[in-house]
């Protein structure tokens, strides 16, 4: 078994070297793994930097370039060059537990060995100890990626480790000239024919970053409103049975936010079923309002 370790990484110069700490602790566990590293652009010293760790040669490390696209695309431009079993991203700004590479080998085989899943899902906690969100209802737990957020009450970053042959057959899909999607979109195509399973082990170790994708969280759906209409879109084209009301109206609220700011025209009569429909309808004006008022935050 290998495994392939994804980093899309844009001026973190200063943070990789934490990461690639992590990975050589983990090259202890003698499990067969590589780096393999998208620079999208850096304009720091961050090929001086991943030169030095391929020259000390105590792990794979793979050094890649590309000319500014996006976190998504850097990942797409990745899995072209995955040799391993199973497949995994982690943020430069992120680093591995001591014993990531271990866990992930203590449950490969019920990913491996089962045709019908296509990850495991582990869980991130920072510095401190305190896992993002809440833990699965048990460990082991299958589901999916859309019923865990929207119909278990999962919250939270969590860790996707990937069967490389399934998830080689799926892309980050980008819109127009955008640079960002949220990987759920994904996911959840993903789902219609596989399962995950959660394991309550943390194997990431993050904070979140000032600079980073979730602080600046309104700037990036300013910037990418395509991208998130259509994500809602095909969500509303969904089996929404079981999803809780306050999640249904999470879904109804940023389909509105999106349709405004992508400037969609029609995009009440592109919502499938009479009931979306009609609420979105109802939602509409006042959405519209607060979307125009969004529009204009800084």
């Amino acid at each position: 078994m290998k495994i392939s370790i994804l980093t899309a990484t844009y001026n973190r110069a200063d943070d990789i070297e934490r990461l690639y700490t992590s990975l050589v602790i983990n090259s202890n566990s003698n499990i067969d793994f590589e780096w393999l590293i998208m620079d999208d652009g850096s304009t720091d010293k961050t090929k001086i930097i991943v030169d030095n760790f391929i020259k000390q040669g105590i792990i794979d490390v793979h050094y890649y370039y590309q000319e500014n696209q996006g976190k998504m695309c850097a990942i797409n431009n990745l899995m072209q060059y995955v040799t391993g079993d199973i497949v995994m991203d982690c943020d430069s700004d992120d680093s591995l537990c001591i014993d990531a590479l271990s866990t992930i080998k203590k449950y490969s085989d019920k990913l491996l060995n089962d045709e019908t899943v296509y990850a495991l899902v582990f869980l991130k906690k920072n510095e401190k100890g305190k896992i993002s969100g809440n833990k699965f209802p048990e460990n082991c737990y299958r589901s999916d990626m859309f019923s865990l957020y929207f119909r278990d009450r999962i919250e939270g970053e969590k860790i996707i480790v990937f069967k490389t042959e399934i998830r080689k057959k799926y892309k980050h899909e980008i819109e127009e000239n955008e640079k960002f999607i949220t990987e759920a979109r994904m996911y959840h195509k993903i789902d219609i024919d596989y399962d995950i399973i959660g394991i309550n082990k943390a194997i990431i170790i993050g904070d979140y970053q000032n600079d980073g994708y979730t602080k600046n969280i309104n700037d990036i759906f300013k910037a990418n409103p395509n991208g998130y209409y259509e994500y809602f879109r095909e969500i509303l084209k969904m089996n929404l049975k079981g999803v809780t009301l306050k999640k249904k109206m999470y879904i109804y609220k940023h389909y509105i936010l999106f349709s405004n700011l992508s400037k969609k025209c029609g995009a009440i009569k592109n919502v499938d079923g009479f009931i979306n429909k009609l609420i979105i309808s109802i939602l509409w004006i006042p959405g519209k309002i607060k979307s125009k008022n969004f529009d204009k935050m800084r």
